[in-house]
């Protein structure tokens, strides 16, 4: 599905976009809102989320995909970010879709904060400054994973961040600087501190379709985790799983033990009633159908390779548990190996003619994700806290696995490096199958990881991350962080190696941008 609306710069008026790639309007229309009452805040935040999404170009650049060869057919974004090429097209799942569709979401939430500070600011419009605040800095922190190379503190200061906006533009022509990343994460981290206190859960009729408290902190534990300020991690993390995760993770053999279509184990997965769904986002999106089980875009997936050598059907320190759960639902389409967890629908504009758009339900955050960051930062946190990071991992792994089938017993640090030491490293080059492995080499940016116990820890809680955020694109975040080297293989030649200091690491900026006098990405 593509979108007729041309973005040409950063500068968006709030519900639409009034420029095309190279002939810019010599007078500013004005199409936004007039805000004169407080009635008028609460539908504006409702654009004020992005309607693309980020997880094909994180999934399609990630290690959870391989070539399964030309004889299957692929989308030409796929077959370019799978590449690790600058991707052409104006697609919806590719860069341009996620930039247009940002900053749209950014100047709704500045329209909405300018409304209520036109308004003088009342009490009873907090909830709602709030969440315009966690909104614009949601925003600017998915363009920042995607289009920025990972944060390290030691080089934020030199390394590209994006523009980060917090006005509505007046002008037709505005000049814009990407700033560096440093800045970037300093303005995220400023609009996370003042609007989340702000938030109150009573304000929404659907908490979960906002950034309810829990969502927002959830969203806030990623964050820090991407920043590398671990007790942040901690705080925020705990905040959004309460005192008791048995009583909020996913129970996964109670959720999709009895189910048996398709249809409703993805209804099941987003459901808005589990208490393990924080936030549920809808976009405009092919990412369903080419990650999920559909007989189409069958080229670049989560093949047979990978499935059984390095995430679902691997053996692993959880099947002390009985394996997981999700192993039981894997669909047959085996270029894929999918698990339904995202609701995808058509919306037919013509029906005579089979015209429309794709739209994806998921769930950005879940309790499970989160929890797993809070593992994390408790084993690179300044006390090192291998207790508590075993208890959510095994909190973790108990609910995503086969209980009935046999109990066993909690990790304990022995059975982790039992498992963990023995094993090789896989090659960042692999060329035959029995080269994979569940052990990668870590080359972490802007903090260090010790040999032991530490390294077999993160290990592990990284296989859970992986296998967390299959189909999401979150994987592709974790190998930035931790400058994961590996290879791609390509059908009839030999796979290609994308090293840690890669620059293709940031994807590129769209086309439509760059011309427009924005800094593209540098390339090697």
């Amino acid at each position: 599905m593509k979108k007729n609306i041309l973005t040409a710069t950063l500068l968006a008026m709030p519900l639409m976009f009034f420029t095309a790639c190279s002939d810019f309007l010599d007078t500013a229309p004005d199409n936004r809102i007039e805000i004169n009452n407080t009635d008028q805040i609460t539908p504006l935040l409702v654009s004020a989320y992005p309607n693309k999404s980020a997880a094909l170009m994180g999934e399609m650049s990630s290690d959870n995909v391989m070539d399964n060869g030309a004889q299957f057919d692929a989308m030409l974004l796929q077959e370019q970010l799978y590449n690790w090429e600058d991707p052409t097209d104006t697609d919806d799942d590719g860069p341009y879709g996620l930039w247009e569709s940002c900053y749209a979401a950014i100047a709704s939430a500045n329209q909405a904060l300018e409304g209520i500070e036109m308004l003088g600011n009342p009490a009873n419009l907090n909830p709602q400054r709030g969440e315009a605040l966690v909104c614009r800095a949601y925003s600017h922190f998915l363009l920042s994973s995607i289009f920025c190379m990972p944060y390290n503190p030691n080089t934020a200061d030199q390394q590209l961040g994006i523009p980060y906006t917090k006005e509505t533009e007046k002008d037709v022509i505005v000049p814009h600087e990407r700033g560096t990343l440093a800045q970037t994460y300093k303005l995220i981290e400023e609009d996370i501190k003042e609007g989340l206190p702000l938030i109150t859960d009573a304000s929404y009729k659907v908490p979960k379709y906002h950034f309810n408290k829990k969502a927002a902190n959830a969203f806030a534990a990623r964050f820090y985790l991407y920043y590398q300020k671990w007790d942040k991690v901690i705080e925020h993390a705990t905040a959004a799983i309460g005192n008791n995760p048995a009583n909020t993770l996913r129970h996964w053999e109670e959720d999709f033990g009895s189910l048996s279509l398709v249809s409703d184990v993805a209804a099941q997965y987003i459901s808005e009633k589990k208490t393990a769904n924080l936030l549920i986002s809808t976009a405009y999106s092919s990412a369903g159908y080419v990650t999920g089980p559909y007989s189409i875009y069958q080229r670049f997936g989560h093949g047979q390779e990978i499935y059984n050598k390095e995430t679902i059907n691997v053996n692993g320190p959880w099947h002390a548990r009985g394996g997981l759960v999700m192993a039981d639902f894997i669909i047959s389409v085996k270029q894929k190996n999918p698990f339904p967890k995202i609701v995808t629908y058509f919306e037919y504009t013509d029906k005579a003619s089979q015209i429309g758009y794709r739209h994806t339900v998921s769930v950005p955050f879940t309790v499970d994700e989160t929890i797993l960051c809070r593992a994390e930062a408790y084993v690179l946190s300044s006390q090192h806290n291998y207790t508590k990071a075993l208890e959510d991992i095994n909190n973790w792994i108990v609910y995503h696995s086969n209980r009935s089938a046999d109990r066993g017993s909690d990790l304990t640090v022995d059975d982790v490096n039992n498992f963990y030491d023995p094993l090789p490293y896989e090659p960042a080059m692999v060329n035959i199958a029995t080269e994979r492995s569940l052990k990668k080499k870590l080359n972490p940016e802007g903090f260090t990881v010790n040999a032991g116990t530490e390294e077999n820890l993160i290990q592990l809680i990284l296989q859970l991350r992986r296998l967390e955020g299959l189909q999401e694109g979150l994987r592709w975040h974790d190998l930035k962080r931790y400058g994961i080297e590996f290879s791609h293989n390509h059908a009839g030649r030999s796979p290609e190696v994308l090293t840690k200091d890669d620059q293709r690491r940031a994807i590129q900026l769209p086309q439509d941008v760059i011309n427009a006098g924005i800094t593209a990405n540098p390339r090697n």
